[in-house]
């Protein structure tokens, strides 16, 4: 493989010296960039974006065009896993993901297995494509929702603004619920596994619903199935380590218990204190975020003084990768986003010398 000419945001990730904070954007390649809209119409679908290695390629590529963010990252849909399951996925014009499938009674439930790997193919494939496109510019990151986040979609048919199903299974069949937790985490450690075969440098895990949880079901419904995913990774790959993200979006309370379950970094919404947030977790893991995205809709000197808060907030040293508290909005301005990534390299300079 081609070696890296920016290596800062893996060197954050591991807590090493860096000249300035690294930031990716969560959904940095999306519907807010035109020429993204425009290869989707070429691809005719979402699901035909994901599914051809070609066009994932060239929407990876594009907001790395825009501007010089630190790191690339696959793109694809943390629900290709429960549709390799046999839950057929589709999307809804206006509605988003939906499954053919859902889980919803015990047969089906007990009769669900892993992904077959084979049917995720076009992913490993495209991580493979955009590491030879990258040609060593900045680092891949490969990724998977977490077992309890897949749960929801599954169990659910799709979004959901309660959750009413899986958390009636949740508090009156838990066994149920833990079987497709066992199957998920014994998929997307293989299929996270595969991505770095295929040329991820860095993972992260996305528990985007695990804030929906109670205090006690969070630990025992996603936290701990995390934990195994952690343990169960590749962690070296090309002669360096991969790094692991672990990102719950509304885990702040979690903080203490997210950062010793063994990954590198654990990401932050919005609502949890940066600088408070370093206290607690001390050396233990990197932090990741926590730009409030809709923050990207004011002006860019409002950006600016929002970028600068933040950085003041972790301080001097490394480990602190910036981003987004979620994925940006379809509706930001390019300019406003080019406006970060500006504002936090001219910026960040300071909290890195010697």
């Amino acid at each position: 493989m081609t070696q890296l000419k920016n290596d800062t945001f893996l060197r954050a990730l591991l807590k090493e010296p860096v000249e300035y904070t690294p930031i990716w954007m969560m959904r940095q390649a999306g519907r807010y960039l035109p020429e993204y809209r425009a290869t989707r119409a070429r691809a005719g679908s979402f699901m035909g974006l994901c599914t051809s290695p070609d066009y994932a390629t060239e929407v990876t590529l594009q907001p790395l065009e825009r501007f010089p963010l630190d790191a690339a990252i696959l793109f694809s849909d943390i629900l290709t896993v429960p549709d390799a399951m046999g839950l057929g996925l589709y999307f809804a014009e206006g509605e988003g993901p939906k499954f053919q499938r859902p889980l919803r009674d015990e047969t089906a439930i007990r009769a669900l297995v892993p992904a077959e790997l084979d049917k995720l193919r076009y992913v490993f494939d495209a991580v493979a494509s955009i590491r030879q496109a990258l040609d060593g510019r900045v680092p891949l990151i490969g990724f998977s929702g977490s077992p309890f986040t897949l749960a929801c979609y599954m169990v659910e048919g799709g979004g959901s603004d309660d959750f009413r199903h899986v958390k009636a299974m949740l508090y009156s069949r838990p066994e149920l619920l833990h079987h497709i937790l066992e199957m998920n985490t014994q998929s997307v450690i293989a299929y996270l596994n595969a991505q770095i075969d295929a040329g991820a440098q860095a993972v992260q895990i996305f528990d985007t619903w695990g804030g929906a949880l109670s205090h006690a079901a969070y630990r025992e419904f996603s936290l701990a199935y995390m934990q195994r995913i952690v343990a169960g990774l590749k962690r070296e790959a090309d002669g360096r380590r991969v790094p692991v993200i672990v990102f719950t979006k509304g885990g702040g309370q979690w903080l203490e218990d997210i950062a010793a379950i063994g990954a590198d970094c654990v990401g932050l919404d919005w609502t949890t204190d940066i600088g408070q947030a370093r206290a607690r977790v001390g050396a233990k893991v990197a932090l990741q975020g926590n730009f409030d995205p809709n923050a990207l809709f004011a002006e860019p000197a409002a950006i600016e003084r929002e970028v600068a808060r933040i950085l003041a907030g972790y301080g001097q040293g490394s480990g602190h990768v910036f981003n987004l508290g979620h994925g940006i909005s379809q509706f930001a301005d390019p300019a406003h986003a080019g406006a970060l990534v500006d504002a936090v390299h001219r910026l960040s300079r300071r909290y890195h010398c010697d």
